[in-house]
């Protein structure tokens, strides 16, 4: 059923016009995790207790610049890793494939690799660092306030999904 429920995703081309995407040539889109809170039996709970105190579950989404999605992996604990998820999600038999020469925009959480690019670290990221005038002062904030640009379609699918599908809002029990 993948083919018929998540699109084939399309590198950004030399040509690219869009603003947010024309800096990133051969990108796919962009990839981060959510939680989606659920209620486990107690003796999984602590697997599945974030770092605020939630129980819930770590789902990889991938999208692409029009966001719609292209890879889901969900079904993680809570206190995992992102970089142990999207490890598990590339290892997997059908899992997520990133074509030679081509790549995802990730955030911080996850590593900077082949297939992946992150932003740098310990510089202005945020698209809020970038409100009331204020513009990039070195390359690397420059970088970074294009990537967050571009990375926010991840961000913008996961809040329409969430708002369309309350279940995914709030702490179901469903085992």
């Amino acid at each position: 059923m993948h083919s018929v429920f998540f699109k084939k995703p399309e590198p950004i081309q030399e040509n690219a016009t869009d603003d947010r995407w024309k800096w990133f040539k051969g990108c796919l889109g962009a990839l981060d995790g959510t939680f989606i809170k659920v209620n486990d039996a107690s003796s999984d709970r602590p697997r599945y207790r974030t770092t605020k105190n939630e129980i819930t579950s770590n789902v990889l989404g991938v999208c692409t610049p029009d966001m719609q999605f292209i890879y889901v992996l969900p079904g993680w604990e809570g206190s995992a890793a992102d970089g142990r998820v999207l490890r598990d999600a590339i290892s997997r038999r059908n899992g997520l494939n990133v074509p030679q020469g081509c790549y995802y925009l990730c955030d911080v959480g996850y590593t900077n690799g082949e297939g992946f690019l992150a932003p740098y670290r310990g510089q202005r990221y945020h698209l809020n660092d970038w409100r009331q005038g204020h513009q990039p002062t070195t390359a690397q904030e420059y970088f970074n306030m294009k990537h967050s640009q571009a990375r926010n379609c991840i961000e913008r699918c996961f809040g329409i999904l969430k708002a369309r599908w309350a279940i995914l809002r709030e702490n179901h029990f469903i085992p």
